[in-house]
């Protein structure tokens, strides 16, 4: 994968980067800060903020990119929703623009346990584009590990809706573990359906997945 990501900034073609958050990128984000490709010409936009968190938050996904990424790392610009902004509506507004002026290149994907890509849950469009989201119990509960108890989870974030996540030209997905093997099955082998978000990347021409056996694990094709 790393590998895969050097080739590609190295030809050019790149302008713009979509990245996530959470524990699965971590090895990756590692992988770039000390591989140092020349990244100053490149634009991110990030998937997804949790709702009523400042930037500068410990637990701010905007916090967690500069931790893993972007304090070692020059890129030209990063986009984020605001966790702070007074007008939800505004905000999801102005983050379709900034994905429409940063058409994106290669876009970094995980995968929830119940197959939700961003923060996209079980019954979102797959036309969606950015939206206010309220996040499922088991999401939560996911995401519980990083705060110091569940009640300190926000309960809303911000994402990039699955319609915004299929106009990227390329899209690396990265599922490591048990816990991922059952979306892993449905997302690949399983029917097309909104209670599944990641299968709408069935449709998507250009999509890459990596696995570690875990992950892998329910595959039979």
């Amino acid at each position: 994968m790393s590998e895969l990501f050097a080739s590609d900034i190295n030809s050019g073609n790149i302008k713009t980067v979509g990245l996530a958050t959470g524990s699965t990128p971590l090895d990756f984000y590692k992988y770039v800060r000390e591989a140092q490709p020349d990244c100053k010409a490149i634009t991110t936009v990030n998937l997804d903020e949790y709702v009523g968190l400042a930037a500068d938050h410990d637990q701010s996904y905007s916090y967690f990119m500069h931790e893993h990424l972007f304090n070692d790392v020059a890129f030209a610009k990063h986009f984020l929703p605001d966790g702070l902004a007074k007008d939800s509506a505004a905000e999801c507004a102005r983050y379709d623009e900034v994905l429409a002026e940063n058409p994106i290149d290669w876009q970094l994907l995980g995968i929830g346990g119940n197959g939700h890509i961003g923060f996209n849950e079980p019954g979102a469009s797959f036309e969606g584009t950015t939206q206010r989201v309220q996040l499922t119990e088991e999401t939560l509960a996911a995401n519980a590990r990083f705060f110091d108890s569940i009640e300190e989870v926000p309960t809303e974030a911000y994402s990039m809706g699955i319609g915004s996540i299929l106009n990227s030209k390329k899209i690396v997905l990265l599922a490591f573990g048990e816990e991922k093997a059952a979306a892993i099955k449905a997302m690949i082998e399983g029917p097309m359906t909104n209670e599944v978000p990641a299968t709408a990347l069935q449709n998507h021409p250009n999509v890459t997945v990596f696995l570690d056996e875990a992950a892998a694990s329910l595959l039979t094709k």
